[in-house]
């Protein structure tokens, strides 16, 4: 059965914490259900999206933001598809810079870095220093307005100001939903195979200018921005179609240094990023190459995930990340859909390791009482390649052993 929404008050905190933690999990480490039972040991308030049968599960933390933390496709025993900051969580602190809990899917907003980041104070330097994520997207909870077992919905009003000074009141909303098989066949355009097990959510977000002012782009525009953090393997490829009807660039492939060659192919209207925890890199699809769909596959689990998300029609400005100076062509010349391996940094040390598929909306140039939505749909399948092949050959024109053979050569 689905647990419902655990609120710990302050006056049983330290009890508790002593209590869950000396008690020890009934499930092996990697599944969801012990990352459920971590959560409840170190008092972390959460609540489940859970399917008729108790198979396909959603976890959701309010106190992070209304962020998707992991799910499963086959109950408390079933892998655990997100990536959980263990260490961090059960340290129990919390930085004044930043909080990388880890988690499945995160709202965020951008940008990043540039003249109207969100993330430093006008003047600062663009350093690592004095880069501090805003409360609002890092420890701040969000209100439940509604919710039942397929669905919840957060809001959360307030206030951001960006590198240039532009202050922005905004009201976010945050609705996650379970998807049932009907509404999951609608997205793929078949029905999935009973001998697969699944797991499929969509997230709709939406932002609405509750300030005086018309956001606009001589001052500044934000973004939808949502990071998926999941658990790599030496097995895993990310995959993204891009079009190859269009002119300019295909990705941005220099976020931490050019990647390798025997980590990144583009070709023939496919992008493939080896992912295995051991190299920090990161790439970008822009604006009119980016299609809205990418995915991954673990050979090793045989974890197919797909995920989608919206992305308008015409031109549209993205937002620009980029940390530093920016010259006036880029500021909205950002990237659709990123995809992150994880790995060393400089002193040897690695956060996770994780991998990261993450998508952008555009900037959003909104009038006073304006919206702008952006609609994320994640799914994992895991299952012998006969059943997941017509998913990939329909979807991507792709068989999995072309992606987990990808890198082999």
């Amino acid at each position: 059965m689905c647990k419902t929404t655990i609120y710990i008050t302050s006056a049983i905190l330290l009890a508790l914490t002593v209590s869950c933690t000396q008690q020890k999990t009934r499930n092996k480490m990697g599944t969801y259900g012990y990352d459920a039972d971590f959560l409840k040991a170190h008092a972390i308030e959460f609540l489940e999206l859970c399917s008729p049968d108790g198979q396909s599960k959603v976890l959701i933390a309010p106190g992070y933001q209304g962020r998707v933390m992991t799910t499963t496709a086959a109950g408390d025993a079933g892998d655990s598809y997100g990536w959980l900051n263990y260490k961090l969580i059960g340290s129990g602190e919390v930085s004044p810079q930043f909080n990388p809990v880890g988690g499945e899917e995160r709202f965020w907003l951008g940008p990043e870095g540039g003249p109207f980041s969100l993330y430093f104070k006008p003047g600062a330097e663009q350093v690592y220093a004095n880069w501090i994520v805003p409360r609002p997207i890092d420890t701040e909870r969000y209100d439940i307005e509604h919710q039942n077992s397929q669905r919840v919905k957060f809001i959360k009003q307030t206030r951001l100001s960006n590198a240039s000074g532009t202050q922005f009141d905004l009201r976010i909303e945050r609705e996650i939903s379970l998807l049932n098989a009907d509404e999951l066949a609608i997205v793929l355009g078949r029905h999935i195979p009973k001998s697969v097990k699944t797991v499929a959510y969509r997230t709709d977000n939406v932002i609405t200018n509750t300030g005086d002012e018309a956001w606009i782009r001589e001052k500044g525009l934000i973004s939808i921005w949502l990071l998926c953090m999941f658990n790599p393997t030496p097995s895993t490829t990310v995959f993204i179609p891009y079009a190859t009807d269009t002119e300019g660039k295909i990705l941005n492939d220099d976020y931490f240094g050019k990647v390798p060659e025997d980590r990144l192919i583009a070709k023939d209207g496919i992008v493939f990023f080896k992912i295995d925890g051991t190299y920090r890199s990161k790439i970008g699809l822009p604006a009119g190459r980016a299609k809205g769909i990418c995915g991954s596959y673990d050979s090793r689990k045989k974890v197919l995930t797909i995920l989608t998300c919206t992305v308008p029609e015409g031109e549209a400005a993205y937002v620009n990340s980029k940390w530093g100076h920016q010259e006036e062509s880029e500021f909205y010349d950002g990237d659709v859909i990123n995809s992150y391996n994880d790995g060393p940094v400089e002193d040897g040390s690695v956060m996770g390791p994780f991998y990261e598929i993450e998508t952008s909306s555009p900037g959003a140039a909104l009038t006073p009482g304006a919206s702008m939505r952006h609609v994320q749909t994640v799914i994992h399948m895991q299952g012998e390649d006969a059943a997941l092949d017509p998913i990939l050959e329909e979807l991507f024109g792709l068989n999995l052993a072309k992606v987990s053979g990808v890198f082999s050569r």
